[in-house]
């Protein structure tokens, strides 16, 4: 894999995870602004549904990986196995010192696009980037 590769890579990590981070955002303001819940059930609920999106669109189309599915998923479970509760409880402790709920959680995000960024590149889909067969459109 060359270094032009490599900075691909990170562009289009980085635009999905925009992606996922505005879902993510979006979903944790509307439960945290309409319903009242505590900071954690609210984010829990934002970050799974932005895993799910960010999972799909970086399989695809940054590391265009032909992995097992299933394998893939629960490689990135087992990030989140650590990273949910951890991220939660720092979460929960700081809103309740008095921290602002979307400070926490744009730092938390930030935290989790850099880890999750060198885990998925280097260990879930570590062997197995650029594996994915194009399909051809053509009937010949």
């Amino acid at each position: 894999m060359n270094k032009r590769e490599n900075v691909i890579h990170m562009i289009k990590f980085t635009l999905f995870s925009i992606s996922a981070g505005l879902i993510q955002i979006g979903s944790f303001t509307l439960i945290n602004e309409n319903l009242d819940v505590p900071y954690w059930p609210a984010y829990l609920i934002a970050l799974t549904l932005s895993v799910i999106w960010n999972f799909t669109l970086n399989r695809k189309f940054t590391f265009k990986s032909a992995a097992n599915i299933p394998k893939a998923m629960l490689k990135v479970a087992c990030y989140y196995l650590v990273f949910t509760p951890l991220s939660t409880l720092w979460g929960n402790a700081l809103e309740g010192i008095g921290w602002n709920e979307y400070v926490i959680l744009g730092g938390t995000m930030i935290i989790n696009f850099v880890t999750e960024f060198l885990f998925t590149k280097y260990y879930v889909y570590r062997n197995n980037i650029n594996t994915a067969v194009i399909k051809s459109d053509s009937y010949e």
